[in-house]
């Protein structure tokens, strides 16, 4: 293969695309759960925002619990409970400040897609776009999505994208990042047979440790045959926030495409 684990390497150091973290652990996190994200409030709240916090947030929220009791009925109760009976499931873990998950949605209606992410004033924005164009095939987690990992049935998801998470660059922290053996295991569980992961990083040291943990993991397999297919996006991949500043300050991008087997 052209494009090989060795053709991306990278030296960790301070996160370049300003994204800052805390350091104190997340009030739900567990010892198997090390907090992967940062901040999960910026801005304050207006009073439209808060409202669709508070009305509109609880109807599309995807419940982990209410999910795994319905799991006698696998896929058909997920599908249902994201208002798409039957359909394809696709699944946005950090969904940042919206735009891949909004344009998604919005090319394809007749999928599920679910989001999640921590950080309140990215859920906001997808909750006003969901409000603007009628996006009721959105369900939203607005927290860490491994609960609701190990709530799905198995092969429930046909598309997973990993955009851009938080680097963790620092060498203490890297315990931190997601994608990580374990969570790769769940999450192919979760992936059905073809389904693709899409994974996406601006920092080279996380593109080699994503691409090692990738590799020892036998049910994904890398669809790149040249380098030109991880250096740029397919058409329906369109671009972030946090990947416009990373062209902005001349970093390289990496665009990874995996199938489970």
């Amino acid at each position: 293969m052209a494009g090989s684990v060795d053709d991306v390497s990278g030296k960790a150091g301070r996160d370049p695309g300003g994204r800052r973290h805390a350091e104190v652990p997340d009030a739900l996190s567990t010892p198997a759960d090390v907090r992967s994200f940062g901040r999960r409030r910026g801005r304050k709240a207006t009073a439209h925002q808060r409202q669709l916090l508070d009305e509109l947030l609880p109807k599309v929220t995807i419940d982990a619990a209410v999910l795994a009791a319905a799991q006698p009925e696998g896929l058909a109760s997920l599908t249902s409970l994201c208002g798409k009976p039957g359909a394809e499931v696709w699944l946005e873990i950090g969904f940042g400040g919206g735009e891949h998950l909004i344009w998604q949605a919005r090319n394809n209606p007749n999928v599920a897609l679910i989001g999640s992410e921590p950080f309140e004033d990215g859920v906001v924005k997808v909750l006003t776009a969901i409000e603007d164009s009628g996006l009721d095939h959105v369900r939203l987690l607005a927290d860490d999505v491994r609960p609701l990992l190990r709530a799905l049935p198995d092969a429930a998801l046909s598309r997973v994208f990993i955009l851009f998470p938080d680097p963790w660059p620092k060498r203490r922290h890297r315990k931190r990042r997601l994608i990580q053996p374990e969570f790769l295991g769940e999450l192919a569980r979760v992936m059905r047979k073809g389904a693709e992961l899409r994974f996406a990083t601006d920092i080279g040291d996380y593109a080699r440790t994503a691409l090692l943990a990738l590799y020892a993991n036998a049910k994904f397999t890398w669809a790149a045959e040249a380098p030109a297919d991880w250096r740029g996006r397919p058409d329906d991949w369109p671009a972030t926030r946090y990947e416009a500043k990373a062209v902005r300050e001349c970093r390289p991008r990496y665009y990874f495409r995996f199938e489970r087997r």
